[in-house]
């Protein structure tokens, strides 16, 4: 079961609709499956090795006195079966604050079943109820099947951004005052 087009019978799954799925607020009870589900999408995106946040560290980050950032859970039965981490940003241009899809991910026996679009339609309606001025996500450039998705569902694949990261000890060195020049 690869990609979840099949139970373990051989026989296809039925499509479900994207309202098929539950979808709310995680609570601090869901750490241990928002963490399980953060190293199965590390692992798919061929990132293990940086994935190093404990349950600990995500508990204090979504939970603890200031969080950071949120989660929808999406579950199936009551099982968790998929997970949307998102935070508020800012547009200088707008003048309105935007949502930022950092991570997305469905567990393989939920994929193609209208799981991801369930968590997407979520957030827009968070976005839109909050008044943000855009909901934005960043995909990998060699997801072609994200793509896609992403693009039937009206969504804009930006082609001239980039992003820019600066992380360990560049981000250390940059954050030091310059060294005098003798």
């Amino acid at each position: 079961m690869i990609d979840g087009s099949t139970i373990d019978s051989g026989e296809p799954k039925p499509p479900r609709r994207p309202d098929a799925f539950d979808v709310r607020a995680a609570t601090p009870d869901d750490v241990p499956a928002i963490h399980a589900m953060i190293a199965a999408l590390a692992e798919f995106e061929q990132l293990a090795q940086l994935c190093v946040a404990s349950e600990a560290d995500l508990a204090d980050a979504l939970f603890g006195q200031r969080p950071a950032a949120e989660v929808l859970i999406a579950s199936d039965n009551g099982e968790a079966a998929g997970f949307a981490l998102f935070f508020h940003n800012f547009s200088t241009f707008l003048g309105r604050r935007g949502l930022w899809l950092e991570d997305l991910f469905v567990r393989p026996a939920f994929r193609r079943r209208g799981c991801a679009q369930a968590l997407l339609r979520a957030l827009a309606g968070v976005a839109i109820e909050r008044g943000c001025g855009r909901f934005e996500w960043a995909v990998l450039d060699w997801n072609t099947p994200a793509i896609d998705f992403y693009r039937a569902l009206g969504a804009t694949v930006l082609p001239d951004w980039r992003i820019v990261r600066v992380v360990g000890p560049t981000l250390a060195a940059l954050a030091s005052p310059p060294s005098a020049t003798p």
